[in-house]
């Protein structure tokens, strides 16, 4: 089953919630982890089932990076928040690079969103 991570930071939780809603039907197809805080929204405001990880800042972009790692995600949808330093930037950083090492399809706008989404509904 094609398996697909969402996160987002803090300013960016509505822009994936409306981008979860408006693709929920494709997305129900898939098996969903996010990080805690996202994952907890996108079941409170989706009909979604997302696996939940640790929040961004105690570990979750690393327990995502790991799975990466072993071959277990076919793509992440990550909406940053370029404005803001972000205190676990190590973190995000580490998770970009492991995608790349990795040839994992990562997204971290709408836009992007958007083409990975119709990417791996083809």
């Amino acid at each position: 089953m094609t398996r697909v991570a969402l996160i987002a930071h803090d300013e960016k939780k509505a822009d994936l919630i409306a981008f979860a809603q408006d693709h929920e039907q494709q997305l129900q197809e898939y098996d969903l982890l996010a990080t805690g805080t996202t994952g907890q929204r996108l079941m409170e405001e989706t009909d979604l089932e997302v696996e939940r990880k640790q929040s961004g800042p105690l570990g979750g972009d690393l327990m995502i990076g790991g799975e990466i790692a072993e071959d277990k995600i076919d793509g992440i949808i990550f909406l940053r928040d370029p404005l803001r330093a972000q205190p676990h930037e190590p973190d995000i950083s580490a998770l970009l690079r492991i995608c790349d090492v990795h040839d994992t399809a990562l997204a971290t706008n709408l836009a992007s969103a958007e083409f990975l989404i119709e990417g791996l509904a083809s």
